[in-house]
């Protein structure tokens, strides 16, 4: 897998670069901001490991500024503020999953196992899911909503792609956490919530009907208003 690695310090970047080196992956590492975006915009890559503070230019502007032309490399932020907040801002950014410093490295692993898995897999053949004027196209990565592109994140898609495939079924986070994240994740933590409302925002927001809905102490369902 071709990594980069977008980490100022100088330490953690060298610890990191050397175990995922020794895991068989091949990581480019830039210490700035600027100079992360510019690799990240020149090469392809399967995963982006981003650290949120950075000189020059920080990782949430780092992270819009590739999303604005790439939505489907997955991005692991690493934040030392581990508030919600903190998070939540990382994920409106753009990112597909975060990493409290400090972490451990087998947790940072299985993070990009999680993260890259969907994307490796080989949908050949699945037809595309509807729902009222809602499309999504697992070949082709693509989703639309009375014929007008929606851009999602890798994360956005796969769970947008879960709820399509249970419609009309009442799915609980924890079937969420464990078919779409998996991998081990605080089931107190807001997350699901959190990516729930950047899909209500794209494709239910603007749109009639609504299709992603709340069942308070059971999870969500996706039907036709």
């Amino acid at each position: 897998m071709k990594i980069l690695l977008v980490e100022d310090e100088p330490k953690v970047a060298a610890f990191l670069e050397k175990g995922l080196s020794e895991q068989t992956h091949a990581v480019d590492v830039a210490y700035d901001g600027l100079q992360g975006l510019q690799q990240a915009l020149a090469t392809s890559y399967d995963l982006i490991v981003l650290d949120q503070m950075l000189p020059g230019l920080n990782g949430l502007d780092v992270c819009r500024r590739i999303r604005a032309q790439n939505t489907s490399v997955p991005i692991l932020m690493l934040t030392a503020l581990g508030e919600t907040d903190d998070k939540i801002r990382g994920l409106d950014a753009g990112a597909d999953d975060y990493l409290v410093k400090p972490f451990a490295f087998q947790e940072l692993l299985a993070r990009m196992r999680a993260l890259t898995r969907r994307r490796q897999e080989n949908p050949a053949g699945e037809a595309p899911l509807r729902l009222a004027d809602l499309s999504l196209d697992p070949v082709r990565k693509q989703v639309t909503r009375a014929g007008q592109p929606i851009q999602l994140t890798a994360r956005e898609f796969a769970l947008l792609h879960f709820l399509l495939r249970n419609q009309g079924r009442v799915v609980s986070r924890v079937d969420i956490l464990e078919q779409v994240w998996e991998t081990s994740f605080d089931t107190g933590s807001n997350v699901i919530d959190v990516y729930i409302n950047f899909l209500r925002k794209k494709i239910d927001k603007d749109f009639t009907p609504k299709l992603i809905h709340t069942l308070v102490g059971m999870g969500y369902v996706m039907k036709e208003d």
